[in-house]
Order: structure tokens, then C-alpha cells, then sequence
């Protein structure tokens, strides 16, 4: 019987997710920033800036097939994690692995080695694809691990609402990217320079974070030692036949869509649409996610309340509204920076829900299946569904560029407005997809087998 995690074991392997969150930040969400830069923002050109095909930007090119690599790598990993017998254990071993090439490769896209565009595209698409492939190698089992470390429903809640909270520390810190910029320009570094340097620091405290739960947790004395009995690709194909997780990733398809192309233009909605400076990005994105901590207490309660199911349905409606907002930002009689605070206002409700609730839920549907069936494949499950999510990115990042761009051959407000607009329908789209998710079912599965555990 597999022991129970103390509490700052429980900590250390949240601390996990804020390194990981803080390194995965700048390419995620700055990419565009830094070979892209809004007006005003003297960043040398080191690729060609524009469309090059079919209306499409080098940098989206980038960011789509990454993230497409990126995604069928994760059914990939997970079932070679989920099958592992390395020494470390299943998770703990690949974390190992890919923790030092993960941090490297948060900076080294941002390092062009050439004022040749070809070489410097080049060394974008090799490193940025790199940077995935050991990204994906430490996070999906790390989020698989949460399954088997959480021996129930209420302790899986708790541990997806701690990484939660440290992931929303990592990219609030990750945020403040263009405030310290900003402060190191005013030291004499050129903008490129300063950028650069943060994303070294970003790495290295980043990796310092993730050897944690590497460092604290003996797999095999907290967790169940169980094994799959399946195929890789059968195990997959399993896995999406399920009718639960089916439902589940088809609204988070549709989520990750519609948030990745509102996080990939909020620079430009402060910059472009509110004229306000860049560094109101920062700031905005900052109060938006430590507004949300105020939230987690809230969402726990009305989660055990409501079911999750009900929660989550209530964060696509607030955050349609907001992307409604969104679309007309600049064109309300009203301060621009309060328009800016609105935005981050109400987006930290749902960011609170999204953040603690989807794991916690893929997590209960892998322990259901794995007591249904008897093949307990948590990382196969957590693979699938950051599958749909980066195929998600994968969208928005090959699709939004060129939305933002609408029109001309620069970011512009017709397209940003556009942009909004579209996931706001997304919203929408994906709460009509959970009203067709039966919760209630897969908490029978696990009450039974825990009534039949406990005789």
C-alpha cells in the first residue's frame, strides 16, 4: 500500500510546476513579442517579418508545426512513461532526464546566430521544436504523476489546486518579462539584450525549481505500482473511446484555442488597440493572476457543491464575456487603463477554474478507467489531453498571426478585434460541449470501488 504524500511533499512537487511554468513562459507567450516587436520597440529584425506563404508569418510557422510536433510527441511519451521501468520510477525518471535541455532551450531560440534571416530561421525552427520535445518529456508525466500521487478525489482536487497556485506564480513572474526589460534598458542594456538576459534568468531559476520534486519524492513509496496491459497505440485509442474523455478534450480543444490567441495578442491589445505602453502588459497580466488566487478557496467550495462539471461551465461564460469585452477595447469612453483592469478583473475567475479544475478531472477519469478496466494509464490520459491542448496552440498559433494582421501587413486594431471576437465564440462553442460531459458517472466508478476498498 502506497504511502500518503506529506504536505511539503505535496508542496515540492507543485514547486515543480513553477519552474516548468517559468521556463515554458517567454517562448510561449513572447516569441511573437521578440521577432515581432509592436511599434516603437527597437528590436533588430533578424527574420522576415511579414507574411511569407499563403498569409502566414515565419513566426507563426514556428509556433504551429512546434506545437503540432509537440502534440503527437505526448501520446508518445506518455505511453513510453507509463510502460517505463527506469530505476527513478516511471515519472521521476523522465523528469530527470529532460529537466537541464528543458531550461536551455527556454533561451536559446531568443539568441539568433546570424543577421542572415535563413540561418536565423533555421536555428528559430530547431530549437523551438527541441524546446518542446523536452518540455513535453518532463510535463506529461509530471502531470500523470499527480494521479497516482493523489490516492482519491478530494486529494487530487488539493494537488491540482496547488499547481495551480504554482503555476499561476510562475507565469505571473513570467509576465513581468517586459518590466524587467524595461529595467535593464534603463541600465544601459539595448532592448534585445535586456530581453534576452531575462530569459536566461527565467531558465535558470526555473530549473532550479523543477529539480524539486525530482530531488523530495520517492515514487515508489507514494505511489501504487501498477501496470498497463495494452499496446501504445491501443492504449491510445482506448483512451479517446473512452466517452468521458472524448467530451472532456473536445471542450478543451476549443478552450485552448480561443485563451492561446487572446495570450498571444495582449501585448498588442494594450499597445495597439489602448495605446498604452508595454509595460501595462505586464502589469495587466499580473493582476489577473493574482487576482485568481483569491478565487481558489471559492472554486474548491462550490466545486464540492456544484461538481466540476457546473464550475467549469460558469468559467467559458465569464471569460465569453470578457473576450467580448476584449473586442472593444479603445473604443469605450472611458480611461484606457481601466479598460486594461476590467479585462484583468474578469479573467482571474476563470483562470482560477480552468487552473485548478481540468487536471483534477482528467485524474478522476484515468483512476475510473483504470478501476474499471485494470489498466491504469494516467500518462497515457494526461498525454491525450495536452495533445488536444497544444493541438489547440498549434491552431492558434499558426491561425492568429496572421488574424492580427488582417487586412495589412502589420499588426492592426481590425484584426485584433477580429481575434477577440472569434474566441469569444470558441467560449461558447466549448460550453455547449460540456453540457453533454456526465460527471456523475464517473464518480459512481470511484465511490463504489473506494466503498469496496474501505470494507
Amino acid at each position: 500500500m502506497a504511502e500518503k504524500l506529506p504536505l511539503w511533499k505535496k508542496w515540492m512537487y507543485a514547486l515543480g510546476q513553477l519552474g516548468w511554468s517559468l521556463t515554458s513562459f517567454a517562448i510561449g507567450n513572447a516569441l511573437i513579442y521578440f521577432y515581432m516587436p509592436p511599434e516603437g520597440v527597437n528590436i533588430p529584425k533578424y527574420i522576415t517579418r511579414g507574411a511569407v506563404w499563403a498569409g502566414l508569418t515565419i513566426v507563426g510557422l514556428v509556433l504551429g508545426i512546434s506545437r503540432l510536433f509537440d502534440a503527437i510527441t505526448d501520446p508518445l511519451v506518455a505511453t513510453l512513461s507509463d510502460r517505463s521501468k527506469m530505476k527513478l520510477g516511471r515519472r521521476r525518471g523522465f523528469l530527470a532526464i529532460s529537466v537541464l535541455p528543458f531550461a536551455l532551450l527556454s533561451f536559446l531560440p531568443f539568441f539568433p546566430p546570424s543577421s542572415n534571416y535563413t540561418i536565423n530561421t533555421i536555428w528559430l525552427f530547431t530549437t523551438v521544436i527541441a524546446f518542446y520535445w523536452f518540455m513535453t518529456m518532463y510535463v506529461t508525466p509530471f502531470f500523470a504523476w499527480m494521479s497516482e500521487l493523489g490516492h482519491d478525489p478530494d486529494e487530487r482536487l488539493g494537488l491540482s489546486t496547488m499547481i495551480s497556485i504554482t503555476w499561476a506564480l510562475g507565469f505571473v513572474l513570467g509576465t513581468q518579462i517586459y518590466l524587467f526589460q524595461t529595467m535593464l534598458e534603463n541600465h544601459g542594456f539595448t532592448p534585445a539584450k535586456a530581453f534576452q538576459t531575462v530569459t536566461v534568468l527565467y531558465g535558470i531559476i526555473g530549473f532550479i525549481f523543477m529539480l524539486l520534486p525530482i530531488v523530495f519524492i520517492d515514487e515508489k513509496r507514494y505511489c501504487e505500482q501498477h501496470t498497463v496491459n495494452e499496446g501504445g497505440l491501443e492504449a491510445i485509442v482506448t483512451a479517446f473511446k473512452e466517452k468521458h474523455f472524448a467530451i472532456f478534450v473536445i471542450q478543451d480543444l476549443l478552450y485552448w484555442i480561443g485563451l492561446t490567441g487572446i495570450s498571444l495578442g495582449l501585448v498588442y491589445y494594450v499597445t495597439v488597440l489602448l495605446k498604452l505602453p508595454k509595460e501595462q502588459a505586464s502589469q495587466v497580466q499580473m493582476i489577473m493572476f493574482l487576482l485568481s488566487f483569491l478565487f481558489y478557496v471559492p472554486v474548491n467550495f462550490l466545486t464540492k457543491k456544484l461538481g466540476k462539471k457546473q464550475v467549469l461551465m460558469v468559467g467559458f461564460l465569464v471569460f465569453a464575456v470578457n473576450f467580448g469585452f476584449a473586442a472593444l477595447l479603445g473604443k469605450l469612453n472611458f480611461s484606457p487603463y481601466v479598460q486594461s483592469y476590467i479585462v484583468a478583473i474578469l479573467a482571474a475567475i476563470p483562470l482560477a477554474i480552468f487552473g485548478i479544475l481540468p487536471n483534477a478531472m482528467v485524474a478522476d477519469i484515468a483512476e475510473a478507467h483504470g478501476r474499471k478496466t485494470g489498466n491504469y494509464k494516467a500518462g497515457v490520459f494526461f498525454g491525450a489531453r495536452t495533445f488536444m491542448q497544444k493541438m489547440g496552440q498549434t491552431i492558434a498559433g499558426l491561425v492568429f498571426p496572421s488574424i492580427y494582421i488582417l487586412g495589412k501587413n502589420e499588426i492592426n486594431e481590425f484584426g485584433l478585434r477580429v481575434s477577440a471576437i472569434i474566441s469569444l465564440a470558441l467560449m461558447m462553442l466549448g460550453y455547449i460541449v460540456m453540457l453533454f460531459y456526465n460527471e456523475k458517472e464517473i464518480l459512481e466508478i470511484l465511490k463504489t470501488k473506494l466503498a469496496t476498498e474501505k470494507e
